[in-house]
């Protein structure tokens, strides 16, 4: 359109209804006449340019797009020309009864006509920012700690106004909160809820990322951030802030760098040691996020991965191959810190912390290593200042600690940590950002203990036919379950069920294993082996495995010939697939293998401690049935802990 091209030929070409091309040439043709309005002429007093001004936010242009096109250093500049002019939003109420009966339901949205149908009214009120869109990486998680934020906020006799701009959850439920205004999570939008409403103070901190990043903006607009400060959270997400805070704190994190072109990482990389991690800053679920063991793939990476620009440079840290990961959630309220859960991933480092299954409490770290993870907790969250949740992801090799990332926000696995222990963390969160103190609040007394908890993560892959299930770096999880028992075996085996995979107690299991990841996967081969399944496996890796006295019978890999492993399969004649690989080579080669199982229904691991923490569920499955009760029973029961270390 803006090349001139009629209608017609696009609607020739497209086939998109006439009627949407004349709706977006209406926009185009705007677009124009903003851009050709004479800049000298750009003032509040010129009635001409308010009235086109006016057209253009009664049309829908952004604040930010007006600023663009008129050469304005920032949206807030256009923001202030607007506001001179008297251009403001109104909010209208949702009709959820379709003219039919008079609505009720405080939901509102902002439109540039003239009526008004909002009614503030003079109580205190708290506005909470929620997760906007839910995406891989930012979901439901955060809807869940919105709405027990608004719970908590109206026990406490404080108006909840929640802002959110997605249907499909509950913090946008007509009885959630006091008012819901359906408006995106944009700094101009929040703020023009602000001018209306006029709260006491806006939280940020339960509605993930996309809250977050507008807590600074926020703040510098003269609006109170509720809870941690926005310096806070800078300090914990700018690289070279958060080192100082390490070093300051004699904390130790994995060798980094920071890198705006493919030169400069290379140079890192050269200096800190092959493989490592390389993400741009400031993304959201692992998006984009590599490991890379040579230059090679450094290379390629920049090339096909991702853009580097000075705004957002690349960051290159150090991958502690072989470690063991650990999520901690704590609450703080700037004096004590009540460090709610210390969860041991079951996949090694190198997964995304979403897509990772994880046990509460910790079954394979020692007492001395929970207690210096949760003295490092409470230092990091004295020093950041933390008033309500905050996350950190740890990483254990050697005996050493190291800190990976720490989020001064409520973390995907808040909901988990909660139903876990018994204690409602947003909820708890929610009193001490309303200034109550964690020794009033005493969680400490309402913890429940006595039983294991499994996080496992769901995914997908199912829907998506040829897709790799292959897990790293980049979140590709959708949701999670969560299996309870007294022992990590069973818990781990009802989560598994919970997640679609139904783990075979007998039968013939197959396994492929790079070199490199062989010693790894002899633990889970000798449980079941020793359970009686019959063990199938590839060559390379039937010759190690029966070298360590375990009974195997090699199988033809998919190129070798046939009846091969995929022949198997399709046969019904493998229970379980353990598959892992070690480069890309390895990938391209088993990708058949793994696409089977997804497409038969066959259950998979494709990490080695993903197949051992399933062949120690099925040993403690045998012989025995899997008990169901609910949470609440667990509350109430004291059990004997079974295979803490």
């Amino acid at each position: 359109m803006r090349c001139g091209v009629s209608l017609e030929d696009i609607h020739e070409a497209t086939w998109i209804d006439p009627w949407f091309l004349r709706q977006i040439k209406e926009l185009v043709d705007l677009e124009a006449r903003l851009a050709a309005f004479p800049a000298e002429q750009i003032a509040a007093g010129n009635p001409g340019c308010r009235e086109l001004l006016a057209e253009a936010k009664k049309t829908g242009f952004s604040d930010p797009q007006i600023a663009a096109l008129w050469h304005l250093p920032t949206s807030l500049d256009a923001r202030k020309l607007r506001q001179e002019m008297g251009i403001a939003p109104t909010y209208y109420l949702v009709d959820t009864c379709a003219g039919e009966f008079e609505a009720y339901t405080p939901y509102y949205y902002s439109t540039y006509e003239t009526g008004r149908e909002v009614d503030t009214g003079t109580a205190r009120k708290v506005m909470i920012l929620g997760g906007g869109p839910n995406r891989i990486g930012q979901g439901i998680e955060f809807d869940y700690c919105c709405c027990h934020a608004s719970y908590a906020l109206r026990a406490l006799g404080v108006e909840s106004i929640m802002v959110n701009s997605n249907p499909e959850t509950v913090s946008t439920d007509y009885d959630t909160s006091d008012r819901l205004y359906f408006e995106p999570l944009t700094l101009e939008d929040v703020l023009n809820i602000i001018e209306v409403e006029k709260p006491e103070g806006v939280i940020v901190q339960f509605g993930g990322q996309t809250p977050l990043n507008l807590a600074v903006p926020l703040l510098n607009a003269g609006v109170p951030i509720l809870g941690t400060s926005p310096d806070s959270i800078d300090r914990a997400e700018d690289r070279e802030r958060f080192q100082a805070l390490l070093n300051k704190l004699g904390l130790r994190q994995p060798e980094n760098g920071t890198a705006f072109t493919v030169e400069e990482a290379a140079v890192i990389a050269a200096k800190i040691g092959y493989p490592v991690v390389v993400r741009p800053s400031y993304v959201l679920g692992g998006r984009a996020m590599e490991i890379v063991y040579d230059r090679a793939d450094l290379e390629n990476y920049f090339k096909y991965a991702v853009v580097a620009s000075g705004k957002h440079p690349i960051l290159v840290d150090k991958f502690l191959v072989n470690a063991t990961e650990v999520d901690v959630d704590a609450v703080c309220d700037g004096t004590d810190t009540y460090v709610a859960g210390v969860m041991e991933h079951i996949e090694q480092a190198g997964i995304h912390s979403g897509d990772s299954a994880c046990v509460l409490p910790p079954h394979n770290l020692s007492k001395e290593l929970v207690r210096e993870i949760e003295r490092q907790t409470v230092a990091l969250a004295e020093e950041l200042g933390v008033i309500g949740l905050m996350n950190i992801q740890f990483a254990v090799k050697d005996g050493d600690v190291y800190i990976l990332e720490v989020n001064p926000r409520a973390s995907r696995t808040a909901p988990f940590v909660s139903k876990a222990t018994g204690v409602p963390l947003a909820k708890l969160a929610t009193n001490v950002i309303m200034g109550k103190s964690l020794r009033e609040l005493d969680p400490w007394s309402k913890r429940r203990t006595g039983y294991y908890a499994v996080k496992e993560s769901v995914f997908p892959f199912r829907r998506f036919p040829g897709v790799d299930v292959l897990l790293g770096p980049e979140m590709r999880s959708t949701g999670e379950v969560m299996g309870v028992d007294a022992s990590v075996g069973l818990a781990f085996m009802k989560s598994q069920l919970g997640a679609g995979q139904h783990l075979p107690l007998s039968g013939t299991v197959f396994i492929s294993v790079a070199e490199g990841a062989k010693e790894a996967i002899l633990p889970a081969a000798k449980i079941l082996d020793g359970l009686g399944f019959r063990i199938m496996a590839t060559k390379g890796t039937a010759a190690y495995l029966a070298g360590h006295g375990v009974a195997v019978t090699p199988v033809m890999k998919v190129f070798e010939g046939r009846p091969h492993v995929v022949d198997h399969m399709k046969n019904r004649e493998i229970d379980l697939v353990i598959n892992l690989v070690s480069d890309k080579r390895t990938v391209r080669d088993s990708l058949v293998i793994r696409q089977t199982a997804l497409l038969y229904g066959i259950p998979y691991a494709t990490t080695a401690a993903g197949a051992t923490a399933m062949a120690q569920a099925i040993r403690e499955r045998e012989g025995c049935g899997l008990s169901v009760k609910s949470l609440q029973e667990y509350y109430g029961d004291v059990l004997p802990l079974r295979g803490a270390s």
